[in-house]
């Protein structure tokens, strides 16, 4: 397999088909493209590999197989190498860890917006919204949900490392890099999901990144 990613400090849609190719234990090849950089948009029309997403990233490319989307590509991986590897086994605990990665798969925006995931980053003092505070009461409430009725056997929202710990990653980086002040609870489950060994992999080399985009840094506007 090859997967095609964005810039590791800012992309957090990559995060997410990154950890979800190394949850699934598959080896695969790695390919950096620096977004909107002075070749994007040459890079992301003329390059065989991004072309048919048309330039969305992340892409993960299985043969002939190629697919976009990060929540697509956790499915397709999960169709690979068996759907346990990814979600509970339980029905009401799969049917919460679906309807939470759906809900962050397609909500948010407020926070996307106004929270760029930016992991080298550290901001003390950020003005938060209505909206971008209504955004992370619903995320904790819905880590207290899980972690409350499911998360007993593990540090994770479902006990083990799973397709919703995948999908929320970005989000936990992004209360560190704010100073989103959170419960107890939460804490911990941050703590265990930034001290991952994948995580700890990508945060290296995220700082070790030279690329800025100046359009995701503090104080300027960015897109979700």
């Amino acid at each position: 397999m090859k997967l095609i990613i964005g810039n590791k400090n800012y992309s957090s849609w990559s995060l997410r088909a990154w950890l979800a190719a190394k949850q699934s234990g598959v080896a695969f090849e790695e390919m950096t493209v620096p977004l909107l950089g002075e070749d994007w948009e040459a890079l992301k029309s003329g390059t065989d590999e991004i072309a048919p997403s048309a330039g969305k990233l992340p892409v993960l490319w299985d043969g002939d197989a190629v697919v976009w989307d990060s929540l697509a590509i956790i499915e397709y991986l999960a169709d690979k190498v068996g759907r346990e590897r990814f979600w509970p086994k339980a029905d009401d605990a799969r049917a919460m860890a679906r309807s939470m990665v759906a809900e962050m798969h397609s909500s948010y925006l407020p926070l996307r917006r106004s929270l760029p995931m930016n992991i080298r980053a550290r901001v003390e003092g950020i003005d938060i919204g209505a909206d971008v505070r209504a955004d992370i009461v619903r995320i904790l409430t819905l880590w207290a949900e899980a972690r409350a009725r499911f998360g007993k056997g593990g540090p994770y929202l479902f006990g083990s490392f799973c397709a919703a710990d995948v999908i929320y990653a970005p989000v936990v980086s992004r209360f560190l890099t704010y100073g989103i002040g959170v419960p107890g609870f939460a804490q911990a489950y941050m703590q265990a999901v930034w001290e991952h060994e994948w995580m700890q992999a990508w945060i290296a080399a995220a700082e070790a990144e030279e690329w800025v985009i100046e359009q995701f840094e503090v104080g300027a506007p960015t897109r979700a």
